[in-house]
């Protein structure tokens, strides 16, 4: 299991921890440290579409209008930190962010 986000999410280590104590081996990787590849970013937003960018953030809120209007994927690799988050990959199942339903899953 892999679980992209940053080292300084609350809701990113909150899953982390979460997981662990249900008996999962995380990997944890922090995207702004470590850059997703464009292949494994391309498969997140085929997955999950624009839900993938987080416009309420503080990385959005510090962006021009013109640089808003790129592409979602050229945004993502610029600025990883527009992810939402976490983003987990277990066995190839992809979930997004930590809420109700995606914790019923683990």
């Amino acid at each position: 299991m892999v679980l992209y986000g940053l080292k300084a999410c609350d809701t990113c280590r909150k899953a982390l921890k979460a997981l662990r104590a249900a008996g999962h081996e995380v990997q944890f990787v922090d995207v702004r440290m470590a850059r997703i590849p464009p292949e494994q970013l391309a498969l997140f937003y085929t997955k999950f579409g624009s839900d993938l960018v987080n416009t309420r953030s503080t990385t959005w809120r510090g962006l021009s209008d013109v640089a808003r209007q790129s592409p979602a994927l050229e945004l993502l690799a610029q600025h990883p930190t527009l992810m939402k988050r976490p983003v987990i990959d277990h066995n190839g199942a992809l979930t997004l962010g930590w809420k109700k339903d995606v914790i019923a899953l683990y």
